[in-house]
C-alpha cells in the first residue's frame, strides 16, 4: 500500500484543467559522475566512424553493383513491381549511405533516379538512356572520386542530371499537377 502511494501522482486542480504530474521513479537510477568519467558519445561515433572510413568505398561499390544488378534484371524483364521495387531500393540505399560515406554527388544522382522512379507515369516511357545515365554517374562519381578537381565534376554532373530529369518529369505529369507539386517540393538532399 505504500509503495502504491508513493507512486500515485500529483494532481493539481484548476478552474479550467487539472496538471497531473507523475512520480519520478528513476531518481535512484542516477549517479554522479565526475569530469574524468565523462563519456562523449559522438567522439566515440566519429572515432568509430573514422576507423570504419577505409570500408566505405568498398560498401559503395558494393551497393553500385547492386544498382547494376537491378538495371540488369529491369532491361531483361522488363518494369514489374519486383524489378521496379528493386531499382527504387538500390538507388534510395545509394541516396542514404553515399553523403555518409563520403560520396555526396552520387547521393545526389541516385536521388534523381529515384524522383524519376516515383514520378515518372508510365517508366516503360521513360528514355532508357536517361536511367542508364543514372547510374553511369553514380558508378563513375564513385569509381573517380578521388580528388578535389573530381569532386567538382560529379557535382556538376549530378546537378545537371537532376535538371534533365526533372525537365523530363514536368513534361510527362503536365496533367498530373498533384505530381508537379511534388517536384517542385525542395530536395532532402544537399
Amino acid at each position: 500500500m505504500t509503495k502504491d502511494k508513493l507512486l500515485a501522482p500529483t494532481i493539481e486542480a484548476f478552474a479550467d484543467h487539472h496538471v497531473i504530474t507523475p512520480q519520478n521513479t528513476l531518481k535512484h537510477a542516477i549517479r554522479s559522475v565526475s569530469n574524468r568519467e565523462l563519456d562523449d558519445p559522438v567522439a566515440r561515433a566519429e572515432a568509430a566512424l573514422a576507423n570504419l572510413s577505409g570500408e566505405f568505398k568498398s560498401w559503395m561499390r558494393t551497393e553500385c553493383d547492386r544498382l547494376a544488378a537491378a538495371h540488369m534484371a529491369v532491361m531483361a524483364k522488363g518494369f514489374t513491381d519486383a524489378t521496379r521495387g528493386e531499382l527504387f531500393r538500390a538507388a534510395h540505399d545509394i541516396k542514404g549511405d553515399a553523403p555518409t560515406f563520403g560520396f555526396p554527388a552520387a547521393g545526389a544522382a541516385a536521388e534523381s533516379l529515384c524522383r524519376i522512379i516515383e514520378h515518372a507515369p508510365d517508366l516503360d516511357a521513360v528514355p532508357a538512356e536517361l536511367i542508364q545515365h543514372h547510374i553511369d554517374a553514380v558508378h563513375a562519381i564513385v569509381r573517380e572520386h578521388n580528388t578535389i578537381e573530381k569532386a567538382g565534376v560529379a557535382k556538376e554532373l549530378s546537378s545537371r542530371l537532376r535538371a534533365i530529369a526533372d525537365d523530363y518529369l514536368k513534361a510527362a505529369n503536365k496533367d498530373r499537377p498533384e505530381h508537379l507539386d511534388a517536384l517542385e517540393a525542395p530536395s532532402i538532399v544537399p
